[in-house]
């Protein structure tokens, strides 16, 4: 019978890991405060994943250790303390690399070793719904226990070592080998079906952008509101839950705005600091939305401690994805749960442009449909175009896609006369009705 990995079981038998140490580790460029607020995002998605957290620890690191990223003497003090505090799993805020995790391992030898990059790889694993997150999910996972199958077979070791070990450590390697050719099998597997899947996203896709109706895309950081944004400008239903990563599958929806303008909005997977770029490469296909959007609302918890942390790593993410140098409305969300009276004038001083709302309370939304209105009319193509009375299907298209400012019928009533900002994906449409394109 196979050992299983310490993430096996936790996934397998969730329940019979239900107390966790988290260590964050504080490196010389960083302050006490940084480390415990990630340590706090970390606990969110411990808790997120169904585990307790009994215990929070920092260790000080001035220069990553190969063995054990901290030093040998802090390892053993940290397992020491695992111990006292009766942790069945010791969680890292950092990354360890699978040399790392099973020195850690061979350390602890009956806590599990996990760190965070596996804690959201277990989250995404609950929430994907769609069959190309289901596929993302599994592939990332793959890559990422790839390097770190090695492990499951240590007990090999530990069983026979003194009684002969070269013949177990053979054994041991050979069912190795067949385990990384199961894998890589499996790999090669997933990525054939992902292809596949998008394949078939991408045909969804383009069908969607030749129907002349401009896209926003509502970026942002886990939890920061975007479901129930989403949910409050279009009366979507999308699964918007206090937690983090609670959207994981792009959900678009169509929205028309005060001046008549139709909008797609579409809604995206949270970012969160420290996320393997493994995922980001994994969820491209998903969060192309927001890399293909016309233009994006970024929304932020005002209630955040870590705003401008939270703003950066979605500077990072988008610009990643190409989607960096997007025009962007920036909303701070969740201001009906504001008890700081100081912070939104603070936060309007800095943010000039800014809109301020509640999503689910419904404060601020005629603002901000009225600034996506007039992000429409910034970026849209300002055209004449005359056309038949015989077509008002183009007249309606216009009207539908575009920001008519000027509609007159000719003295004949055989033409109408039109002045819109029109979206590029309508100007292909209505061409041969184009008299003039003045951009003023």
């Amino acid at each position: 019978m196979k050992h299983k990995t310490n993430l096996q079981v936790i996934r397998e038998s969730p329940r019979m890991v239900e107390k966790a140490l988290l260590v964050g580790i504080q490196h010389i460029d960083e302050s006490t405060e940084h480390t415990w607020d990630m340590l706090d995002e970390l606990t969110e998605l411990t808790d997120t994943l169904g585990v307790g957290v009994i215990g929070r620890i920092i260790a000080k690191v001035t220069k990553p250790t190969p063995k054990f990223l901290t030093g040998s003497g802090k390892a053993e003090e940290i397992i020491a303390h695992a111990r006292d505090v009766n942790a069945d799993v010791v969680i890292f805020d950092d990354s360890l690399s699978p040399a790392q995790q099973r020195n850690w391992e061979s350390l602890s030898t009956d806590i599990a070793i996990i760190d965070r990059q596996e804690v959201i790889l277990d989250i995404f694993g609950q929430r994907a719904k769609t069959r190309e997150a289901e596929l993302q999910i599994a592939l990332a996972r793959a890559r990422y226990d790839l390097p770190r199958l090695k492990r499951r077979w240590t007990h090999l070791h530990r069983q026979r070592g003194a009684a002969g070990g070269h013949g177990m450590r053979g054994e041991g390697e050979q069912q190795l080998e067949v385990d990384a050719r199961l894998v890589r099998r499996r790999i090669a597997r997933l990525e054939t079906q992902l292809s596949d899947v998008r394949k078939k996203r991408e045909v969804q896709r383009r069908k969607r952008m030749k129907r002349p109706v401009p896209n926003c895309a509502i970026v942002g950081y886990t939890n920061a509101g975007k479901s129930s944004l989403l949910n409050a400008l279009t009366g979507a239903d999308v699964l918007a839950e206090d937690k983090l990563f609670a959207t994981l599958d792009p959900t678009i929806r169509r929205i028309v705005l005060p001046n008549q303008q139709e909008l797609l909005l579409s809604d995206t997977v949270g970012f969160i600091r420290k996320l393997p770029h493994g995922l980001i490469e994994a969820f491209k296909a998903t969060l192309e939305e927001a890399a293909l959007a016309d233009f994006l609302i970024e929304v932020i918890d005002i209630n955040s401690p870590a705003i401008d942390e939270h703003h950066q790593t979605t500077c990072e993410v988008l610009d990643e994805l190409g989607g960096g140098g997007k025009t962007r409305i920036m909303v701070f969300n969740k201001i009906d749960a504001l008890t700081d009276e100081f912070r939104l004038g603070q936060l309007s001083r800095r943010f000039e442009n800014a809109v301020f709302i509640s999503a689910r309370g419904g404060d601020g939304l005629d603002r901000l449909q009225n600034r996506l209105a007039d992000e429409l009319g910034r970026f849209l193509d300002l055209t004449r175009l005359t056309v038949p009375v015989a077509r008002y299907d183009i007249v309606a298209l216009l009207h539908r896609s575009s920001q008519v400012f000027e509609e007159i019928m000719d003295e004949s009533g055989d033409y109408i006369h039109l002045k819109a900002a029109v979206p590029a994906q309508t100007l292909n449409a209505v061409k041969e009705f184009i008299t003039d394109m003045p951009r003023s």
